[in-house]
């Protein structure tokens, strides 16, 4: 097997870190892109270095282009141009109103969320210059960029866009043989859903609308980026694949 360099954005929890473990035990090396939490994005590498492969962590803000740059440029002087990116980076909705929403909130989900996906696939392209060959972006979406919930207009409108540029990115970057793919997760059990990890009556409110009665994991989301990144996927581009237990099935349902 030949080992890739794997870049993971908001890898230091959820299922940004369940994507870097998951990669490092295909014998990837993983960089581990985080935000503000050292010592989380720590814990990440250590559990890419217990699969045997070589892991390093880089800060990095996705919605500043400076960062970015600075992030990528730490990988590549180490362990030169990445083959594999997955964008995990974001927030989560507001739980506002448009009518009450404030600027600052729309737009700092819009530049986490859509701006920062933007911003680290230009810079992993960039990196690559005209190369061609197998490579991967891979962005960590949400059954929201089409099923919309009252108080997430931020989210959903991120999310959404980010479908448009996964489809434009896909075709753009077919022929020097990047693909370029979305997995959508519905409920999974990472801190963007703390209240679910740890009131067991509340989880299992939400549980009940989902067919397969449970919630997903990060590692199984992480399994699903492994397959996109994989040659068995060598055919798949620009799709958008859901993770979601049947939740998004259900939301015309009681109508």
């Amino acid at each position: 097997m030949t080992r890739r360099t794997v870049v993971v954005t908001g890898a230091e929890s959820g299922i940004g870190a369940a994507c870097a473990a998951a990669f490092g035990q295909q014998g990837d090396r993983v960089a581990i892109l985080y935000f503000a939490d050292a010592a989380a994005a720590e814990r990440t590498a250590g559990a890419v270095r217990d699969g045997g492969a070589e892991a390093m962590t880089v800060q990095a803000h996705v919605d500043d282009e400076a960062s970015v740059d600075a992030a990528f440029a730490a990988v590549e002087k180490a362990w030169g141009r990445p083959d594999v990116l997955v964008n995990s980076a974001g927030l989560n909705m507001s739980g506002v109103t448009v009518r009450t929403m404030q600027l600052d909130q729309w737009r700092r989900l819009i530049d986490t969320d859509l701006t920062g996906a933007f911003l680290t696939s230009r810079r992993f392209l960039t990196g690559r210059g005209e190369a061609t060959g197998d490579a991967a972006i891979i962005h960590i979406s949400s059954i929201h960029a089409y099923a919309v919930r009252a108080g997430g207009a931020d989210y959903c409108a991120a999310k959404g866009g980010l479908s448009n540029l996964v489809e434009t990115l896909a075709i753009e970057e077919a022929p020097r043989g990047i693909r370029v793919n979305a997995i959508e997760p519905g409920m999974i059990l990472t801190p963007m859903n703390a209240r679910a990890q740890t009131d067991a009556a509340y989880r299992q409110s939400l549980e009940r609308n989902i067919p397969m009665g449970r919630a997903g994991d990060p590692a199984e989301v992480a399994d699903l980026a492994v397959f996109l990144a994989s040659d068995k996927a060598r055919y798949i581009t620009g799709a958008r694949i859901v993770i979601d237990g049947g939740l998004s099935l259900m939301q015309a349902l009681g109508a």
